[in-house]
């Protein structure tokens, strides 16, 4: 071969190089592009997420505030409606009393309205639930009742209730107050039988 066709075939061979090496950039740009692509959808998605965090964490914490201001004025006004019943009992309370300091008051009159009074203020009880306990007469109940003393008698079957002197209250079912009461005790004699 001559020195011609040497050179001939190498430029071709290089041509062929060339061309390969041409082919191949093109093939390397296109992946480049794509990565570029994936990567500026990776940071979309990545700030959308973000900004999705932010707001997310902007509306916690605003419920967190609205919250504790609810249970805040909860705390205040949760015993507004037990006021509004009481406030008609004060006021007949203070009419009494006004009433009662007037010269020639028959008492049978101020003993109706203390009735009356009593009748208002056992209704707005019962509005919210709140129960008596008057156990006189009942078996002693230590649950309920609180034992202020205790007397022998043989009138009366032995750990029942003689005397309330101060009723209990209950709150939807809850002891606000236990009953205080006398309950009686069985006699020496009783004892000995």
């Amino acid at each position: 071969m001559s020195d011609n066709e040497k050179q001939a075939e190498l430029n071709e061979e290089g041509k062929l190089e060339e061309d390969e090496s041409i082919e191949l950039e093109g093939e390397q740009e296109e992946p480049d592009e794509d990565i570029h692509l994936l990567l500026e959808d990776a940071r979309n998605k990545a700030d959308s997420h973000w900004n999705d965090l932010l707001r997310t964490r902007a509306e916690l914490e605003n419920l967190k505030k609205r919250h504790s201001r609810d249970l805040e004025n909860a705390h205040k006004f949760g015993l507004e409606k037990f006021i509004r019943e009481l406030l008609p009992v004060w006021d007949s309370l203070a009419m009494g009393s006004s009433a009662a300091q007037d010269e020639g008051v028959e008492m049978e009159k101020i003993r109706e309205g203390m009735d009356l009074t009593l009748k208002m203020m056992s209704d707005a009880m019962e509005k919210f639930n709140l129960e008596e306990i008057n156990p006189e007469g009942e078996v002693f109940d230590p649950e309920l009742h609180q034992a202020m003393s205790m007397l022998e008698t043989s009138d009366t079957e032995p750990n029942t209730v003689m005397n309330v002197f101060q009723k209990g209250y209950l709150l939807n079912g809850r002891l606000i107050r236990p009953a205080m009461v006398v309950v009686a005790k069985a006699t020496s004699q009783q004892k000995e039988s």
